[in-house]
């Protein structure tokens, strides 16, 4: 499946305590933003602890998210993602969306055929505002899981509560105002994704007839995700092209990653790095005579800014030595290159 790539067998992902940001004195406060910083200039990828999202509500969404999963298809087809690129709500099933790193400034058929020449077995749920007039939610009907909408746009803005900490310690991290990023997100245009790989075998994976997802960078600002115990998620190496870290599950820790959008602002200060799904480390992951993966389950908070807010390289990021590397963009632009070729 990946015939130029290796991996790494253990993680040497940095782990951030935010409670030093969040509860701590001033230089406690920087000291652990430009830890976090330093993690995003090395590798776009960072573990946190004490993120402010409770271990409770956390368990709770899991929950939530397998009772949707383990539905029939005809229940969970009661919310489907709309056709087309330009909105992502709803339910998604295996096979409807390509996860990929191409771009296109328009609709190109024989592209995005080729990529769905090899299937992502995920299925995912997409969840935004309420207030978000570009993409209204799409919820099942109350009677096929009647806890799945109240539970979910309270857990959304929760997840935002969490990454304007987030932010604020980057920024603070970067030689901003501490308030410089959170105003740049009104909270309106993130996205929470629920997520469910089912069971597959690892033979698929193997020889590239099946995808879990592939290797990607995140078109967001920056992208929360929690993770189960199952494992696969990979991230590339910056300074080894085609060498994969496994990132393993840590409890109670979050993984944070950089997104494009910070990555054009800070002019590559902070890294938007490669990062993909595929066989757990573990072999205790893959069950039977038929070396069958287990199912895994992940939830994904995008952080994203509004779409009609113009991305280009903030000029603290920009010196005589260092001048800007990307012209400018909105978010909107920039994120129809990247989903056209997805759906």
């Amino acid at each position: 499946m990946f015939p130029n790539a290796t991996t790494v067998a253990t993680t040497s992902l940095p782990l951030i305590d935010l409670a030093n940001f969040t509860n701590s004195s001033t230089e406690s406060r920087l000291r652990t933003a430009q830890q976090l910083v330093s993690a995003c200039r090395a590798t776009g990828f960072v573990y946190i602890v004490n993120h402010g999202v409770p271990k409770h509500e956390l368990e709770r969404a899991f929950a939530i998210s397998s009772k949707f999963f383990a539905l029939p298809l005809e229940e969970k087809m009661k919310a489907p993602h709309p056709p087309g690129w330009s909105v992502h709500r709803g339910y998604s099933w295996p096979g409807f969306e390509k996860v990929s790193n191409a771009t296109s400034s328009k609709e190109d058929d024989v592209a995005v055929r080729k990529l769905r020449e090899v299937q992502d077995v995920k299925e995912s749920y997409e969840v935004g505002s309420e207030s978000n007039p570009d993409m209204p939610n799409i919820w099942p009907p109350e009677e096929v899981l009647p806890e799945w909408r109240p539970f979910m746009t309270e857990f959304y803005w929760m997840c935002f509560e969490a990454a304007k900490a987030v932010l604020k310690a980057l920024a603070l991290g970067i030689g901003l105002e501490e308030d410089a990023l959170v105003s740049l997100h009104s909270g309106h245009y993130n996205q929470l994704r629920l997520l469910n790989y089912p069971p597959i075998p690892a033979q698929a994976l193997e020889e590239g007839t099946s995808e879990r997802m592939p290797a990607h960078t995140d078109w967001s600002t920056m992208t929360m995700l929690w993770q189960d115990d199952c494992g696969g998620l990979q991230v590339e190496d910056p300074n080894h092209a085609g060498k994969f870290i496994d990132v393993e599950p840590v409890e109670g820790a979050l993984v944070m990653n950089i997104g494009d959008l910070m990555m054009r602002w800070s002019n590559d200060v902070l890294r938007s790095t490669s990062h993909r799904v595929t066989l757990p480390p573990l072999r205790d992951r893959i069950e039977g005579e038929g070396r069958i993966i287990r199912q895994r389950k992940s939830i994904v908070y995008f952080l994203t800014t509004d779409p009609d807010r113009l991305i280009e390289v903030m000029g603290s990021c920009v010196d005589e030595n260092r001048p800007a590397k990307y012209e400018p963009i909105t978010q909107r632009d920039y994120a129809a290159m990247r989903a056209r070729m997805q759906y």
